[in-house]
């Protein structure tokens, strides 16, 4: 027979998780896999002993896996359009321009602002930081920027167009969560993302000026690049076809993995007949990722270090480790998920919730523990959104309260924390380990910060009307249970 967990063996899985890669991932250096499947393997133990069978958990991981699988598709996608868009010198040639036309000085704001009118447009942060970021990130090498300052401004940028994009996934998951209309979710976050991205921009501003122009790349240093991209690829306007093929996808609403491909295809193109790459070297860029030893005439050897920095990357293997990443996450996920055990956990804290202000920190910091615990924000914005709905609307709050709430407290959180699929991604895409880009992502935790401010002074909190719909429906299921 089946039981429900108690509150200590609900909590044992998690505690187990935290402490396992806090102390082996974050002190050790210990593979994060490997301490997700230990805890796997702790929270199966405590559903066993309950009644679960060995059939019951791998039913619910396979259900969470099969739910990932698109976006592990566009991931290992992702990896197909870098390894092309650099055959096909599309992000070589926009390093070449950004070297020539980007003010070092103010190429932090501009990596923000660019990166996050990128994520705005296809809705996609994974994909904005994967090409406009690579391409960004190799300005800034080519400028001999700090690294970890870009770095958080692309990852802000490009979570900023993640929570404010109507294309985005968590954008159009977090009101079904919560149970309001997407503009009204996207319109609500204007308060709490708006005044983020204003300080995250003065920061970025700030740190550019403030940055040593000995600490830059002498323009020697930039010469040598400019002319050494210029000898390993032919500019035309035809190069810069691809990512317009993408913005033009995005803006009509097509599919995102079809319009990807498309993209890839035509990058492969101009690599062959443009840049004079084999079909051979076109495949082996998409599956093992671009390197400069395919580019006739070049001794990869002679070439200073910056340019193999920049262009060796890209291609399916190299999201492998992702994957691979988010496969143990989910694992863990669907072995804690087969008992209830999350849901325990949170109902928990809601007994501690006595104002408004305590609600909304009651939800980041659910968020927050179901980013650390399952590694995935969809599931993260789920779980508590299923969770707090009826406590906003009890205290006749509108559900657009609890959507905004719910991506300030997962969708920007993910990417800073280093065992997530998220913040795997970030770090290997860019070249900057996660805890590097953490203190510059600063869109990421200050809209936390003014979710929190706005909850205890009341400003910016949209009340529900009791003629309300949604709030008849939820009186109604209350007298119910009663």
């Amino acid at each position: 027979m089946k039981k429900k967990p108690s509150f200590l063996q609900a909590v044992i899985p998690i505690i187990s998780m935290i402490l396992l890669l806090g102390v082996g991932y974050g002190i050790y250096g210990l593979r994060a896999e490997v301490l997700m499947l230990i805890s796997a393997g702790i929270a199966g133990i405590i559903a066993m002993s309950l009644g679960y069978t060995w059939e019951d958990i791998m039913n619910s991981i396979v259900g969470k896996l099969s739910k990932t699988m698109p976006a592990i598709l566009i991931l290992i996608i992702v990896g197909v359009l870098i390894g092309s868009w650099m055959l096909g010198g599309t992000i070589p040639m926009m390093v070449y321009y950004g070297l020539k036309i980007i003010n070092p000085k103010f190429i932090v704001i501009t990596s923000f602002v660019v990166t996050a009118f990128v994520s705005l447009c296809t809705g996609t942060s994974w994909g904005s930081a994967g090409t406009i970021g690579v391409a960004l990130m190799g300005v800034a090498a080519g400028m001999g920027m700090p690294l970890p300052i870009v770095a958080g401004a692309i990852v802000s940028g490009a979570y900023f167009g993640d929570k404010m994009s109507p294309l985005s996934d968590t954008t159009n998951l977090a009101p079904i969560a919560a149970g309001t209309t997407l503009y009204e979710h996207i319109g609500h976050m204007i308060f709490t993302t708006g005044p983020a991205f204003v300080v995250a921009a003065i920061v970025y501003i700030t740190a550019g000026l403030k940055i040593p122009v000995s600490e830059m790349a002498t323009p020697e240093k930039v010469g040598v690049i400019l002319s050494t991209l210029d000898k390993m690829f032919t500019w035309n306007p035809l190069i810069l076809l691809p990512p317009v093929l993408v913005l033009y996808g995005s803006f009509r609403k097509k599919p995102t993995i079809p319009v990807m491909l498309l993209s890839s295809s035509i990058a492969l193109f101009n690599g062959i007949f443009f840049q004079n790459f084999t079909l051979q070297q076109a495949f082996e860029s998409t599956i093992s990722g671009f390197n400069i030893s395919m580019i006739s005439g070049i001794d990869s050897t002679s070439v200073i270090a910056d340019i193999p920095r920049l262009l060796n990357r890209g291609g399916m293997n190299s999201m492998l480790g992702t994957v691979l990443i988010a496969f143990c996450a989910y694992g863990f996920a669907g072995t804690i998920s087969v008992n209830g055990s999350l849901d325990i956990v949170l109902e928990r804290v809601l007994k501690s919730v006595k104002s408004t202000g305590s609600l909304i920190v009651a939800t980041l910091v659910s968020c927050f523990t179901a980013v650390c615990v399952t590694s995935n924000g969809q599931l993260s914005i789920l779980i508590p959104g299923e969770m707090f709905k009826n406590s906003y609307l009890a205290r006749k709050l509108d559900p657009k309260n609890l959507s905004r709430s719910l991506e300030d407290g997962a969708t920007v959180i993910e990417p800073l924390v280093p065992w997530t699929a998220a913040g795997v991604y970030m770090a290997t895409t860019l070249g900057v380990p996660t805890l590097e880009y953490l203190p510059w992502a600063i869109l990421c935790y200050s809209g936390c910060i003014f979710a929190t401010i706005w909850g205890y002074t009341g400003k910016f909190i949209a009340k529900i009307d009791e003629s309300d719909e949604r709030y008849q429906e939820y009186l109604k299921e209350h007298e119910k249970i009663k």
